[in-house]
């Protein structure tokens, strides 16, 4: 039995029943046995993807550049984003609505909030977008709020007072925005970062080419499903596509090391 876990983007209870019946459905398609597990915060995601039952488990970009042995790639999600194209997405940085701050460069001297040192849409991408207002690598904000772990956390650091802006990944903001407006509406967005390639869905290194390549037909093919539009529209998502480059995620490490070279070690 493999394992399908999509805790990365369960912003709500009813959204991750979505995805429950999106895996779940692709599995039976594809007749492979696999079990959607819950696995919630603060469990480790690093445990999480070491596992070797994984069938259908969302990983970070930037991780999956830096795992060995790498896992395979089942599928990557198409976000129905206004923001970026294809298989691709970025960080929105948000602010309180009833706060002063217009613009990022307003939030200087304030509080940041970051979710985790291994997270790409939490602390690389938008470290590199404030290293180009780092003179030298100097800190940008008076506190460093960090790590609070996920993007709710985030949301919840800036809503609540601890942290004046703070990074969330668009595909989750958009779940949001779909399914619990009323924090949405708490929000303001003040920048985003560059687009880079999505969280993609993965299997362990063991798990057979074959049955990787059913599962990644068979989520391809949701949308020709009865029902399978609307669950893609409630999931934010045009469909999915089957990965022919992992080399693209290159481009996590490359922010990296922009970062550094920058002497820009952390969102501060």
């Amino acid at each position: 039995m493999l394992i399908g876990c999509t805790r990365m983007y369960n912003a709500t209870p009813a959204v991750a029943g979505l995805w429950r019946e999106l895996l779940e459905g692709a599995a039976r398609r594809a007749d492979v046995p696999l079990e959607v597990i819950e696995y919630p915060a603060p469990a480790p995601l690093d445990a999480l993807w070491a596992r070797r039952d994984m069938g259908a488990v969302f990983m970070c970009g930037w991780p999956f550049r830096r795992s060995d042995p790498r896992p395979r790639i089942v599928a990557a999600p198409l976000p129905a984003s206004p923001f970026c194209e294809g298989p691709t997405y970025c960080s929105v940085m948000v602010v309180r609505a009833e706060s002063r701050f217009e613009t990022l460069e307003d939030t200087f001297g304030g509080r940041i909030a970051w979710t985790d040192e291994g997270s790409h849409s939490g602390f690389n991408a938008p470290r590199r977008l404030l290293m180009r207002h780092a003179a030298e690598g100097q800190p940008l904000y008076a506190e460093s709020v960090g790590p609070v772990v996920t993007p709710r956390a985030s949301i919840g650091a800036v809503l609540e007072g601890r942290a004046d802006i703070g990074p969330v990944d668009s595909l989750f903001f958009h779940l949001l925005e779909r399914h619990e407006p009323e924090t949405v509406a708490q929000l303001r967005v003040v920048a985003r970062t560059d687009c880079a390639p999505v969280p993609v869905l993965v299997a362990a290194r063991d798990v057979p080419a074959g049955t990787v390549a059913a599962l990644g037909i068979a989520l391809e093919e949701t949308g020709r499903d009865p029902g399978g539009a609307d669950l893609l529209r409630d999931l934010c998502l045009r469909g999915f596509e089957r990965v022919a480059d992992p080399e693209r995620y290159a481009v996590t490490e490359r922010w990296d090391a922009e970062a550094r070279a920058a002497g820009y070690d952390r969102p501060a």
